[in-house]
């Protein structure tokens, strides 16, 4: 039995359990703050709307009670209670509202709505029993619900022991009344007949405030572990989102099942390999803001052209990059648009060197590219807690070989016979500089057909 009941108190615990908001990042808590803002908002405009829908009902169909020959203060309530509620809605949209305004918003509304009620016995000259039979006690349940809109439980707590409070002050009042035509009485027939009061009744109701109070502050308190774990998961992935290609990211998180290494797949890609020439010497003798500062300038564009091109960065590597074109997804156009990328890379980057000149940057700035189609495994590799999508295959090497005989050939951007002719099968007609049959390239057997795209 003891088991059992740690067991519980265990799973109660857990179910409370959230995380600790002082503990997660700034940029985090100022989107929960955001968050909270907005739904300060939303409470303001459905408060307006209540008062409004409660103004028109009594204006156009409520004033003329029969019977309601007393002294009337509702008119002058409801209209200093808009009053406030339009401050407190414009106001919302001005500054963060701090926590002591709020709760005096909340003891605004509560002391309105007991007023109201409190008014009633006067304005039908009834003894203040009358007002406890009133239904306009329901509007306290609607403005604890109400609270509940800015997922933090604290609010809805003051609004509930505020509610509480406040019939338990208006039970008192009728109960200590020297009416002489109003007694207590444990009789239900009575009570609903007459004048009089059902202290069980009374009770009743404030439990009642109480245990919605509960039920929606426990909520609350899982909703809002969940809303700063959903915000701060958020901002992870954002963040993360600057680590990896776009549509990697989405590829991943829209998955239906999490990714682990070894899950592959064999499909026709394009492969661009992009390099800086003689950027370690020249790195070498400046200092490491003005090697950083360059290599963001060259980075932005030559990103730029692939991502334009409908490419994905694999990795980048130093002043490396490697892009894939249809590993992600698939495309029909996969070679066409990586020969497309590849001349129009090496003109973005030329357009930059003004820039990487006016950095700091000394001696030769040039990239070079190179271009490879083929049957490729695309898959997650890594260890349990380490994972990378990547392209394994031979045009990776290939594309790799071909950009470091740039040097060799002098040209700026290479592309070989069988990935060119595939680009044109898929409606690459860009000009290119000039075919080379039969060359041989270092680490690669045999002979192949280059040809210069820049």
């Amino acid at each position: 039995m003891t088991g059992n009941s740690e067991g519980l108190l265990r799973t109660f615990k857990a179910m409370l359990a959230s995380p600790s908001e002082s503990e997660i990042p700034a940029r985090v808590r100022a989107e929960i703050t955001r968050r909270e803002e907005i739904a300060e908002r939303l409470i303001g405009w459905v408060q307006l709307a209540l008062m409004a829908v409660f103004s028109t009902v009594y204006f156009i169909g409520g004033r003329p009670l029969v019977g309601g020959s007393g002294a009337n203060f509702t008119p002058v309530a409801l209209s200093l209670y808009l009053t406030f509620t339009i401050f407190r809605l414009w106001l919302s949209y001005r500054i963060t509202l701090p926590t002591w305004f709020l709760v005096l918003s909340i003891l605004a509304d509560v002391t309105l709505l007991c007023a109201l009620i409190f008014s009633l016995h006067l304005q039908y000259n009834q003894p203040p029993s009358f007002y406890l039979k009133t239904p306009n006690m329901i509007y306290m349940f609607v403005f604890i619900g109400v609270r509940a809109l800015r997922f933090d439980p604290r609010f809805v707590l003051i609004t509930g022991l505020a509610s509480t409070v406040g019939w338990f002050a208006l039970v008192t009042y009728a109960v200590q009344s020297e009416q002489s035509d109003m007694y207590i009485t444990n009789n239900m027939v009575i009570y609903l007949t007459s004048n009089s009061i059902f202290i069980d009744v009374e009770v009743t109701k404030m439990l009642s405030l109480m245990g919605v109070t509960l039920v929606l502050s426990l909520a609350l308190v899982r909703a809002r572990a969940a809303l700063v774990n959903a915000v701060h998961g958020n901002a992870a992935a954002s963040d993360l989102r600057q680590f990896f290609d776009p549509a990697v990211a989405e590829t991943i998180t829209g998955s239906e099942d999490l990714p682990m290494a070894g899950r592959s797949e064999t499909r026709e890609v394009s492969v661009l390999f992009v390099d800086l020439r003689s950027f370690t010497t020249s790195a070498a003798s400046l200092s490491p803001e003005t090697v950083m500062k360059v290599l963001g300038l060259y980075q932005q564009a030559a990103v730029g052209e692939i991502e334009r091109h409908g490419g994905q960065i694999d990795k980048f590597m130093g002043d490396g990059i490697l892009a894939t074109f249809g590993a992600v997804e698939e495309s029909p156009t996969h070679a066409a648009d990586a020969l497309r990328t590849a001349a129009a890379l090496v003109a973005a980057i030329d357009a930059v060197e003004p820039e990487v000149r006016a950095a700091g940057w000394i001696g030769p700035f040039h990239a070079c590219c190179a271009a490879a189609c083929g049957t490729a495994t695309v898959g997650v590799v890594g260890a349990r807690n380490r994972l990378e999508f990547t392209v394994i295959g031979t045009p990776v090497n290939l594309a790799a070989k071909l950009e470091a005989a740039n040097k060799i050939e002098v040209s700026r951007a290479l592309t070989e016979g069988r990935t060119y002719d595939r680009a044109v099968a898929q409606g690459f007609d860009d000009k290119v500089v000039a075919i080379r049959r039969g060359r041989h390239i270092p680490g690669f057997s045999g002979q192949l057909d280059l040809v210069v795209l820049a």
